[in-house]
């Protein structure tokens, strides 16, 4: 599927309302495919929604509340990020990631187990932490800070889960209240913030919000993507700072990227 018409003339996104452009653009996809939409300027009005307030499978976005409330216990005093974590073989998921590549016994900080989530979006590094963190505070943390829909309710790779209907799930307008949280140091501390921005800004999946954008622009976000959906979620930072949230089921993972992508740089060309 092609879904680049509105791409041809850059100056077109400018020319119209962001909203409207938007809009346009999702009328010209198929109605077999759903796309869940959330963009919100950060110092200013303009926002659109889009089903953003459903609840599509979260794949590994969910790994962005679980960095939170990881913050949020080193802030506590519960987590230490510097201590050593030694990888047991047990321990090896699969799916994402490289620490199932590594030895049995590996010594690694646990700051490089929460990098390795969201950077490389490694399921063994998510599940770790999900155990250390413990699934129940992680879905506390996002009630408190009024996340009241999405919700963490398996480890990564559970099948049996999955066919439970057991699924992990999050709604595009909650993701960006929790990055507008990140944004303006209202998680955690100011300092521990920083650190998620920078780690956010390390995503390695460049096939989604990236396709069509200039290598240089700079975005802090995370990726998901399982058979059945695929998403990203994140703050670009733009002459106009906006917050972004994207997921795409019933296409291929080729179509679903295209559409993300194509979203990104309308937003982009609007705020840049």
């Amino acid at each position: 599927m092609k879904y680049l018409l509105f791409l041809l003339v850059p100056a077109l996104a400018t020319a119209q309302k962001l909203p409207q452009h938007l809009k346009a653009y999702l009328q010209k996809i198929p109605n077999t495919v759903q796309v869940n939409v959330a963009v919100e300027e950060l110092e200013g009005k303009t926002q659109f929604y889009h089903r953003a307030d459903e609840l599509p499978p979260a794949a590994s976005v969910i790994k962005l509340p679980i960095m939170v409330e990881t913050m949020e216990q080193v802030k506590a005093g519960r987590f230490d990020l510097e201590k050593i974590h030694v990888l047991q073989e047990a321990e090896k998921t699969g799916g994402s990631g490289v620490l199932k590549t590594y030895p049995d016994q590996s010594r690694l900080t646990n700051r490089e187990v929460l990098t390795l989530m969201m950077t490389h979006s490694d399921n063994t590094a998510t599940n770790i932490l999900i155990r250390e963190l413990g699934m129940d505070n992680i879905n506390q943390r996002m009630r408190s800070l009024g996340l009241t829909q999405s919700k963490l309710n398996r480890v990564m790779l559970d099948t049996l889960a999955v066919k439970q209907g057991r699924e992990n799930r999050v709604s595009a307008r909650e993701m960006n209240a929790l990055l507008r949280k990140i944004y303006r140091q209202e998680v955690a501390t100011p300092e521990l913030c920083d650190q998620m921005i920078e780690i956010l800004k390390g995503n390695r999946d460049q096939k989604t919000f990236r396709l069509f954008l200039p290598p240089s622009t700079v975005i802090a976000h995370k990726t998901g993507e399982l058979t059945y959906v695929r998403g990203d979620v994140g703050i670009f930072y733009v002459r106009k700072p906006f917050l972004l949230s994207v997921f795409v089921q019933g296409t291929t993972t080729e179509d679903a990227e295209r559409i993300i992508g194509e979203i990104a740089q309308i937003c982009y060309n609007q705020f840049q």
